[in-house]
């Protein structure tokens, strides 16, 4: 197999990964990422390929498929949700391009919480008790009957934001009202999701399809809330840590056999065949497993602890994939932990300023993976651009010593209004 040059869509922490992951990879001659960040440009090196940024959005799908036919790509890789709910996937196939991921059909179970839930309820999934409404009267009709507490969702797509867990009765009508009659999410929130909120351990798996074959990831844990001890605010996530010390590889084997492979059954018996990566965010309950939500792309920022983790070339788990072939291929994990902070800006995530100069990288050590997520370079200064900026990322012999490499790094790294976690991995829930 020749080295050849592939092209991510994308521009977070999770593009980055990919890039710097990938990059490593002998059959790799080149990068390209649209429109990528600050930190995705760099010089070949021994055994490392080039990366550079290109500025084409997304969802400037045509420019996108020019550039690739241009440049002679290989191998597309699209990181984002909202590409892939666009049928990203299906425009490239089009024209003749290997590309990575689902189909805009197969994406729905994302995309769409209420053809997510259908799905599940069709194919025998473990999910929790549902009703979907488009009307505010009939949906607190329902509520009201249910008398149990709910979460309400925006059907679409809502950049993360469009899950309200309620408390009581009047939190969730609060939440209809938000979505339905204020239209908070916009369009996505043409619809609402509700369903029961179900108690337990929650934990997420991520796994590699073909279509017909899956291959699952190390567990890892991300870190929603904005402040120490998980309390404030959700947010895109402000660390994780992987392999979560909790998740025995029995429960990951039950996660295969009762959640993705009758997931990939239903799928190609739909004939919406599932390539890509599956996230499966998941609860385990009294009542057994069930599953919260899909997502059909790489987490952030799970993707920065477990790639680094990852021993197997990761282009040739990509390519196997769309080419329907995974079943070749064996995944080796190091035996190691990986944990990653994240540093964020001041006020994220609510409202927070940008173009704050970045400095310390050049003093952080080689032992330590900095990815970028909302920077950007302005006259040569890293500036930040974005509410979640940077990852600090550490491999370690054990999740302390992982923790501990990761936390000495961010000393060296500064920027106006930086906050981050100072409790990653310190808390397993049980």
């Amino acid at each position: 197999m020749t080295s050849q040059p592939i092209l991510i869509i994308g521009s977070g922490g999770r593009e980055h990964t990919l890039a710097w992951t990938l990059a490593r990879s002998p059959h790799v001659s080149q990068i390209w990422v649209t429109p990528g960040n600050g930190g995705m440009n760099w010089s070949a090196a021994s055994g490392v390929a080039a990366c550079q940024s290109v500025p084409i959005k997304a969802h400037e799908i045509e420019k996108l498929i020019d550039f690739a036919i241009m440049q002679r790509v290989g191998l597309v890789i699209v990181g984002p949700e909202q590409p892939l709910a666009d049928g990203i996937v299906d425009r490239f196939q089009a024209v003749g391009l290997s590309i990575f991921g689902p189909s805009q059909a197969a994406a729905q179970l994302e995309s769409s919480k209420a053809f997510a839930k259908t799905f599940m309820v069709t194919h025998g999934i473990p999910t929790a008790e549902y009703a979907c409404f488009e009307d505010i009267h009939q949906a607190g009709e329902w509520l009201h009957a249910f008398g149990r507490p709910v979460v309400v969702k925006a059907d679409g797509l809502a950049a993360g934001k469009g899950v309200l867990v309620c408390d009581t009765v009047e939190e969730a009508d609060a939440a209809l009202r938000l979505i339905l009659e204020d239209r908070q999410f916009g369009a996505a929130g043409n619809r609402v999701v509700i369903e029961e909120r179900l108690s337990g351990k929650e934990f997420s798996v991520l796994v590699f399809s073909d279509g017909k074959t899956i291959a699952p990831m190390v567990v890892a844990r991300d870190h929603k809330r904005a402040l120490d001890g998980d309390l404030g605010l959700n947010t895109g996530g402000m660390g994780a840590i992987a392999p979560a010390p909790d998740i025995t590889s029995a429960q990951i084997e039950q996660v295969c056999r009762e959640i993705f492979q009758p997931t990939l059954e239903g799928m190609a018996a739909q004939r919406t065949p599932y390539v890509g990566v599956l996230y499966a965010g998941l609860m385990q309950t009294a009542e057994g497993m069930k599953v919260l939500e899909f997502n059909c792309r790489f987490g952030d920022p799970e993707t920065q602890v477990i790639l680094p983790l990852l021993d197997t070339d990761l282009y040739e788990v990509l390519l196997a994939c769309v080419e329907g072939r995974l079943h070749e291929i064996e995944l080796c994990w190091k035996a190691a932990s990986c944990a990653t902070v994240v540093l964020a800006s001041g006020g994220y995530p609510g409202d927070y300023a940008v173009g704050k100069p970045i400095s310390g990288l050049d003093a952080v050590g080689d032992d330590v993976m900095v990815f970028h997520a909302g920077t950007a370079l302005e006259s040569g200064q890293l500036v930040t651009v974005g509410g979640r900026v940077l990852a600090v990322t550490a491999i370690g012999p054990t999740l302390d010593a992982a923790l501990q490499k990761s936390y000495a790094a961010i000393e060296r790294i500064h920027f106006a209004g930086m906050h981050f976690r100072r409790d990653i991995g310190r808390r397993v829930e049980i």
